[in-house]
């Protein structure tokens, strides 16, 4: 596995949906809760979308609920919160772990490609952000703490590359 285009993982409707759908795009890839203090970060996020999805950039959201519980409900209630009270129409995936043994593949990568602070692998929080290039690999991580609209001059450069 050599880009985030091998990975697959299960939209939040319960689709199959293989990354390489997103091959040639920009992406930021995004664990997200919908009840934690920085989940009013899905609005910045949405806001990121919808200003460059016609320029060859999406937001992947991949719901956790690894740290303190924040994400406890099913897909749906979680797909019917991001809309509802966000209107998130970015692609959001089936809950997933981020760390530890069990979690999934895409963020094993993920983590392994950009490590945390002082060289950890491990996801911290919610709304740990990866930017991902046209190429499939990773460029940058973010932590929890920088909004997505602190990493609007970094997307644009990888768009322009």
């Amino acid at each position: 596995m050599t880009t985030v285009y091998d990975f697959s993982a299960k939209s939040i409707d319960g689709k199959n949906r293989k990354l390489s759908d997103y091959e040639g795009k920009v992406l930021l890839v995004v664990n997200t809760a919908s009840k934690c203090g920085f989940t009013p970060q899905y609005k910045g996020l949405e806001e990121v979308y919808k200003k460059y999805k016609d320029k060859g950039f999406s937001v992947l959201g991949f719901p956790s609920n690894q740290f303190g519980e924040q994400e406890p409900g099913p897909d749906s209630e979680i797909a019917e919160f991001c809309e509802m009270n966000f209107g998130v129409t970015f692609p959001l995936f089936s809950k997933v772990d981020v760390n530890g043994e069990q979690a999934h593949p895409l963020y094993k990568y993920l983590t392994s490609e950009k490590k945390g602070l002082l060289g950890s692998e491990a996801i911290k929080w919610n709304f740990t952000k990866f930017l991902v290039g046209k190429d499939g690999k990773v460029i940058d991580r973010y932590a929890p703490t920088t909004k997505p609209q602190d990493i609007e001059r970094d997307i644009e450069k990888a768009l322009k590359s």
